[in-house]
Formats: C-alpha cells, sequence, structure tokens
C-alpha cells in the first residue's frame, strides 16, 4: 500500500508551477514515472506536467521523500526544465524520419564493409 502525504507545498508564479514535497510510505523505492503518476493523482494534473526533482530514502526506511514541480502545461515544463540526455535522444528519434534513419544504417554499413 502506498500512503501519500504532503510535507511542504508552495506556488511560484514566476514560473508557473507548484513546488512540492511528499512523504510516500512504501514498500519499495518508487520509480520515476510512478512517483510522477501518484503526485499528478493527488494534485489533479497531468503525469507529463510533473517533474521530479528528487526521491530520498533511508536505508531500511519504507519513507521516502519525493521533491517535485508541478507545471501549468507541458510548454512550461519544456521551457524551464533542463532535458535528460535520455529525453534529448527521444526527441531526435521523432524527429529523424524513418526514410532517413534507414540511410544513415546503410551508410554505416557500407563503411564498415570498405574497412
Amino acid at each position: 500500500m502506498k500512503n501519500l502525504k504532503i510535507l511542504k507545498q508552495r506556488e511560484n508564479p514566476l514560473f508557473n508551477r507548484k513546488e512540492i514535497e511528499v512523504n510516500l510510505e512504501a514498500n519499495v523505492a518508487p520509480k520515476i514515472r510512478e512517483a510522477e503518476e501518484l503526485i499528478a493523482k493527488e494534485f489533479s494534473s497531468q503525469p507529463e506536467n510533473v517533474k521530479i526533482k528528487k526521491i530520498k530514502g533511508r536505508f531500511g526506511s519504507k519513507n521516502f521523500i519525493i521533491s517535485a514541480n508541478i507545471y501549468n502545461s507541458k510548454e512550461d515544463k519544456d521551457k524551464i526544465e533542463p532535458k535528460s540526455k535520455k529525453e534529448k535522444k527521444q526527441t531526435e528519434n521523432k524527429t529523424i524520419k524513418p526514410e532517413a534513419k534507414s540511410e544513415i544504417k546503410t551508410e554505416v554499413k557500407t563503411e564498415e564493409k570498405k574497412e
């Protein structure tokens, strides 16, 4: 069972977000996606508008402190939050057309054969 309790909540109108800190009681440490979904559900928001800053837990403890920002919209989040390497790679893969991907692969294969 997961029990969520709000420790701190602060409205930041400059960045159009809520800065929160919650205490989660669970048997295992939550994954980032799970934490985003729990917080979005608790604050009536979309998971894509939530950015998890930190998940802290102590060894042997079932309490985890999660720091997060909840943005008013996905556009606000994209403007302010830096993207991780994984997110950057995903956006690059979406922007490259499938035909271009196959051309890149064939170029690499022909270069390997030449060597």
